[in-house]
């Protein structure tokens, strides 16, 4: 049998990563995994007893396609706590996680063959999913002045059928303010172009809160997830929030593509949203890692980086350095154990020349990292 063309997306790279840094550790090695965007926290404590518990009555089969109600209300509520947005529940639709989110706005909004305009760097998966539905992606290479963040001019005069911005950001964790996210959405509804706000690091944040894009205007696909802020990364939950006229069409592709997301991951995610104690707990122990971060990465060689707003990622310029930076990842982790991200991932063409470091793990293990990667840049002559 053939294989479609549409099939014939590029690897996750850090997914790569992550495989190589699992053989070290089946070898014996003792890695400090600064690749992966997870949480090294589980979900919360009080969620996974609420899940022990509903389980002894319910059988957790179906849901509804679009979620359990009660899921939906609590989302709805979480817009007028963080952001003072009324938000309707039948507009939340919750999703088998961003994935799942991406996938049904992607088919609910475009044609095959429209193109679609992303920041780069970003997240790599949104490129290769369009490419998998006959769409094309098209990058925007963000420029450092603008905190590598899409502006209205890098698509001014493009033929595009939408734009999807993050924020905070995958990779660099910048964010977009209240103006620069307006005239973003000004500038895609003068085209006619659809807007999509990936959101799926709001809750970490610094210095600012996030802004959604709900709070600019209902004419966009919001789009967010319990796996970062809420620490669930492998229960596959999210959501998205859509306007009032798309909520059938996106009803009836769920049904057909997903049934419904799973129904334990929802009962999970619906007691996770009221453990806040814990929630805060896991964004201390960011806060900390972040100033080790921006301390140390400077110590250790690494100078070229925007601090970041959200998220927990530093993408740091090592073009000094590497012109391959999947080749120099591989060596960072073959001779001091530390797995961090090839910036090719994010980035196809100025990728070679970057680094992504997460600090998603405990204290201890970024402290250690970050010797660790002295150790290597020290051994390299760099510093």
């Amino acid at each position: 049998m053939r294989n479609s063309s549409r099939s014939q997306v590029d690897p996750f790279i850090v997914m790569d990563v992550m495989e190589a840094a699992r053989q070290a550790e089946a070898a014996g090695r003792h890695i400090i995994h600064m690749e992966v965007g997870q949480p090294g926290t589980p979900a919360p404590k009080k969620a996974r007893q609420y899940l022990a518990d509903t389980k002894q009555d319910d059988a957790l089969g179906y849901t509804v396609a679009l979620g359990l109600p009660a899921l939906r209300k609590r989302i709805s509520q979480l817009y007028g706590e963080w952001y003072n947005v009324d938000l309707d529940p039948d507009r939340v639709v919750v999703t088998a996680g961003s994935s799942a989110a991406f996938l049904l706005s992607f088919t609910a909004l475009f044609e095959a063959g429209d193109t679609v305009a992303i920041g780069a760097p970003g997240y790599p998966s949104y490129r290769q999913i369009l490419k998998a539905l006959s769409l094309k992606p098209l990058d925007l290479p963000a420029a450092p002045e603008n905190r590598m963040q899409p502006v209205p001019a890098d698509f001014a005069h493009l033929d595009i059928q939408g734009l999807l911005v993050a924020s905070p950001a995958n990779p660099t964790g910048t964010m977009l303010d209240r103006p620069t996210l307006s005239t973003l959405i000004d500038a895609c509804q003068d085209k006619g172009a659809a807007f999509i706000s990936d959101e799926i690091y709001h809750g970490i944040e610094y210095d600012a809160k996030a802004v959604t894009a709900l709070e600019v205007t209902d004419n966009c696909y919001v789009i967010n997830s319990f796996s970062k802020y809420f620490s669930m990364t492998g229960w596959r939950v999210g959501w998205m929030v859509v306007p009032q006229n798309h909520v059938r069409t996106i009803e009836r592709l769920a049904q057909n593509m997903f049934i419904c997301p799973p129904h334990a991951s929802q009962v999970t995610a619906l007691a996770a949203m009221d453990c806040t104690d814990e929630l805060q707990a896991n964004m201390a122990v960011y806060t900390e890692n972040r100033r080790l971060m921006l301390s140390g990465l400077p110590k250790a060689g690494f100078h070229k980086f925007a601090p970041p707003d959200g998220a927990f990622y530093v993408y740091a310029d090592v073009s000094d350095f590497t012109s391959d930076s999947r080749a120099f990842a591989a060596e960072i982790l073959e001779e001091v154990g530390v797995a961090v991200t090839p910036g090719l991932d994010f980035d196809p063409v100025r990728g070679a020349g970057t680094l992504r470091f997460s600090y998603a793990r405990s204290t201890a293990d970024i402290a250690e990292g970050l010797e660790r990667l002295a150790a290597f840049m020290r051994a390299r002559g760099h510093i």
